[in-house]
């Protein structure tokens, strides 16, 4: 049976390709000892659920001796990756006709364990030279009546061509399927051939890539629709909003002896400017508003900074590479997370600036590590790969303590003393003014609901082509794509909630701080709502494990998601409200 159809692969999602093509790659001489990895074995229909390789009852060439391990770095352990040397006789150039690895003795547990994997549809990983293979345990035969329906591959045959000194592709192919028979013995063999190419070494990854997927019609149509949604929305909010303002700025320069007339002007087209002494009143619970604010900021610029360095150092093609890089970004851009929400906190007269930087640095990073902490205990439960082991949680704390939070620290001091100034165009009135009962569709609730739409709609087509990769087996390259839809869910988030603040603000309510905030982050409603959608209609996932790991990670990604959106919301409709009355006279 032909293991490698399409769909296998291109298997695996950013943490588990093969390495960067500028990373130290071995050049072969003549018989020189090529290095099998085993690496996990779990359900295909579940990413997630990996075990061990050796978990379930495969045998050794040798039979007892203490097989080597590797790990390529933080990226690799965390996305469930544990290789471990198959210590299969391998040597470059060299044919291997069918040898047998040992022999498979089946009683009844491990008969009861491969037949259990076979229904689940398990299937397994290798990897050669950093280049993935990958294998079904066995089959099932659609004869339901006989008593040897569980069939188990006992022969691989493994395919290797290359280029001068250094290996290009790999394939994995298995025959000779045997029932599983307690009491019988299996053979289990497996033979080496070798071919030469002419694909050179830096296009040996291509052959993983699904470039009819990615680059099908739609993804582009989608990035097309987008760009004129954001072509539209812009035109039409500078359109309205100048309009009206100039309008509003004209009414209140001119000197009307009707002051009937004018107050009732005022009244019905103008209540943003009645509310001039308390629109820059600080927010309810400032400190965290400051906190998520600043994350938002840090997490704009550090989705930013890895799109970018995926594109220039193609960081798809390493193993784990995408999630060291992120972690490492992520302790770097602390600074900006600290100068974002100092400064904030600080102009708005904040005392406690120290609480305020506390909760900076480690709001974000306690609720992943909350989540993943239940995660981390379901995948010990289960015995999974996907666990990750105390030393490494140790590592992202270190990380986190001794880099993040420090830089924290400085940008709150630095942002306190370089933009902590009060310089609010109006001054704030001592007595707050009451705010008046207006419809239900200006309400702050509604508002912040009705944000999130367009937002979601500029990135829906992204979120299947990004879904689709995470968990269904294919390798996201198109960081390009990604990059033009980043851009414009940015430049969609800031003009919707503009227009939400200046609905807000006409109907006389001041508390636009929070609610410019949520109406942006709503946008993460509607795509955990898409998820569940997803799971359901495109996905089979199944069991508890696999479902906890599914909605955990997605809530994770979705609270990223609703903190970046809500902060350049917020920051938007904060150069918004700054501007607008910065030339009306408070006074």
């Amino acid at each position: 049976m032909t293991f490698v159809n399409r769909k296998i692969m291109n298997n695996n999602n950013n943490n588990n390709n093969n390495n960067n093509n500028n990373s130290s790659h071995l050049q072969y001489q003549s018989d020189e000892k090529v290095t099998l990895w085993v690496n996990k074995v779990g359900p295909y229909n579940n990413p997630q659920e990996t075990y061990n390789f050796y978990s379930l009852p495969f045998c050794r060439q040798d039979g007892h001796a203490q097989a080597a391990h590797k790990w390529a770095g933080l990226g690799e352990v965390l996305g469930g990756n544990e290789l471990i040397d198959s210590q299969l006789d391998v040597k470059f150039q060299k044919k291997v006709d069918k040898t047998s690895v040992c022999e498979l003795e089946l009683d009844e547990s491990k008969a009861m364990q491969f037949k259990q994997a076979i229904e689940n549809n398990y299937w397994f990983e290798l990897f050669m030279d950093d280049l993935p293979l990958w294998g079904f345990v066995g089959e099932l035969h659609s004869d339901k009546n006989s008593d040897n329906r569980h069939m188990l591959f006992t022969h691989m045959n493994i395919t290797i061509q290359y280029n001068k000194d250094q290996i290009i592709h790999v394939n994995l192919t298995q025959e000779n399927p045997k029932p599983l028979e307690v009491g019988k013995t299996l053979d289990m063999t497996y033979s080496v051939k070798w071919t030469e190419t002419n694909v050179t070494f830096a296009r040996r990854f291509d052959v993983y890539l699904d470039y009819h997927f990615f680059e099908h019609q739609i993804h582009w149509f989608s990035i097309f629709n987008s760009f004129m949604m954001v072509i539209f929305l812009t035109g039409l909010v500078s359109m309205i909003l100048m309009r009206t303002l100039r309008n509003d700025y004209a009414k209140y320069a001119r000197e009307d002896d009707d002051l009937e007339t004018l107050e009732r002007d005022v009244n019905e087209e103008s209540g943003w400017k009645l509310i001039h002494g308390d629109v820059f009143r600080p927010p309810r619970n400032l400190v965290l508003l400051s906190a998520v604010v600043g994350t938002g900021a840090q997490l704009a610029l550090l989705i930013l900074l890895v799109i970018l360095f995926a594109i220039i150092g193609m960081l798809y093609v390493g193993r784990g590479a995408i999630v060291t890089t992120f972690i490492v970004c992520y302790a770097l851009t602390s600074f900006v997370s600290g100068y974002v929400s100092g400064g904030m906190y600080s102009r708005n007269s904040g005392k406690t600036w120290i609480k305020s930087m506390i909760l900076t640095a480690s709001l974000f990073p306690f609720l992943c590590f909350g989540i993943g902490f239940i995660l981390n205990t379901i995948a010990i439960f289960y015995g999974s790969l996907t666990a990750i082991p105390f030393g490494t949680m140790v590592v992202v704390f270190v990380i986190w303590a001794f880099i993040s939070f420090p830089l924290a620290l400085l940008g709150t001091v630095v942002g306190r003393n370089w933009s902590g100034a009060p310089n609010n165009p109006c001054r704030v009135k001592t007595i707050p003014r009451p705010i008046p009962m207006k419809k239900w569709y200006l309400t702050p609730l509604v508002v912040s609901l009705m944000g999130g739409l367009l937002p979601f709609g500029s990135i829906f087509i992204e979120m299947y082509f990004v879904f689709t990769s995470f968990w269904n087996y294919k390798v996201y390259y198109v960081y390009g794509f990604m990059l033009l839809v980043f851009l414009i869910l940015i430049i969609v988030t800031v003009c919707v909630t503009i227009v939400g603040t200046y609905f807000l603000l006409n109907a006389e309510n001041y508390y636009w701080q929070w609610t410019s905030f949520f109406s942006a982050a709503s946008t993460a409603i509607y795509v955990y709502l898409y998820s569940i959608y997803y799971y359901y209609v495109k996905t089979k996932m199944s069991g508890f494990f696999q479902t906890s790991f599914y909605f955990g990670y997605t809530a994770m990604f979705c609270l990223g998601l609703g903190i970046l959106c809500g902060a350049v919301g917020h920051l938007g409709s904060n150069l918004f409200v700054r501007r607008i009355y910065r030339n009306i006279k408070c006074d």
